[in-house]
C-alpha cells in the first residue's frame, strides 16, 4: 500500500468510530461508508489524509476529513487527531417531544388506558 494511505476499516477502527476491525469490516461492506462521495465497496479500500468520509451509523451521520491514518487504537484524545469534524449539527428544531402521536384506527387492537376508562364509566352507567 502507498506511503500514507490506510485501509478504510483500520481507520475506523483507529478513531473509534466503531468498536472492533470486523464491525468497520461490516459497516463498509452494507455501503455505510463513502469515501470522496462513492461508496466504499471493500474494507480494504484505502483512504488518505485530504479524504471525506461520510459514515451512516444508526440515528446520525458523520462527515469526517481524514488528517492522518494513525498507527494504533489509543485513547479518545489521540484518536480526534486523526480527522476533523465536518458533521452537521443535528437540529434543534425538532424534537421527539413535538413530534405528532400515532394515529390508530378506532377499535383495532387493544384499547388505550383512555378508551378503557370511557368503557370503565359506561359499564358503571349499566349498573
Amino acid at each position: 500500500m502507498a506511503e500514507g494511505r490506510q485501509r478504510v476499516d483500520k481507520w475506523l477502527f483507529f478513531a473509534r468510530v466503531v468498536k472492533s476491525r470486523s464491525l468497520a469490516a461490516k459497516l463498509v461492506q452494507a455501503g455505510r461508508v463513502r469515501v470522496d462521495g462513492r461508496k466504499a465497496e471493500q474494507a480494504s479500500d484505502a483512504v488518505k489524509p485530504g479524504d471525506t468520509l461520510t459514515i451512516t451509523l444508526e440515528r446520525r451521520i458523520l462527515v469526517y476529513r481524514v488528517l492522518d491514518p494513525g498507527t494504533r487504537r489509543g485513547p479518545a484524545e489521540e484518536a480526534r487527531h486523526l480527522y476533523d469534524d465536518l458533521s452537521p449539527q443535528p437540529s434543534t428544531t425538532s424534537s421527539p417531544a413535538d413530534a405528532l402521536p400515532p394515529v390508530r384506527d378506532l377499535g383495532s387492537g387493544r384499547p388505550t388506558k383512555k378508551e378503557r376508562r370511557q368503557i370503565d364509566r359506561l359499564r358503571r352507567l349499566e349498573e
